[in-house]
């Protein structure tokens, strides 16, 4: 079962909490609902790997226990916190790889997952329970000026 706080007014975080699955489409799809096109596939990406941590290795893929997203997002900062009912995890090293580099070794205490996460999103922070990860990512939108289309047949401005 999915839960969706209603549509808040102001600034409010909005919230959304479903059993541990594996089965995120229509979560993702709504938590990336307002993304810029161009960004929305990295996002959901990271997103995904995200969830499917908390539901998978937070809650064992226990359906009595619950995933809690809450997202938020103002001019161009989105947020995410998502939680888990586990017992907490703890990142054995800072996994700021440069992201220009291969993905780390499968023996390498930083998994793909967490490499995922730190290239998507800008800051990734987990509580110190580590039952809290906590994702910001800014969006610049880029601004689009009209096009003006040259008319030969416009006079020139008079200036003076």
């Amino acid at each position: 079962m999915i839960a969706i706080s209603p549509r808040p007014t102001g600034r409010t975080w909005n919230t959304i909490s479903f059993a541990s699955t594996l089965y995120l489409c229509p979560i993702l799809d709504l938590l990336v609902a307002e993304i810029p096109d161009a960004l929305r596939a990295e996002i959901r990406l990271g997103l995904q790997e995200a969830l499917v941590n908390a539901a998978r290795h937070g809650n064992n893929l226990d359906p009595s226990k619950t995933v809690v997203v809450r997202f938020w997002a103002v001019a161009d900062v989105y947020w995410w916190v998502i939680s888990d009912q586990g017992s907490g995890f703890s990142p054995a090293c800072c996994c700021h790889v440069d992201p220009d580099q291969h993905l780390p070794e499968e023996e390498s205490e930083c998994g793909r997952g967490l490499y995922i996460l730190h290239k998507v999103f800008d800051r990734v922070d987990w509580n110190p329970q580590g039952t809290e990860l906590s994702l910001c990512k800014q969006v610049k939108r880029r601004l689009t000026l009209p096009r003006f289309a040259v008319n030969n047949n416009c006079p020139s401005p008079q200036l003076g």
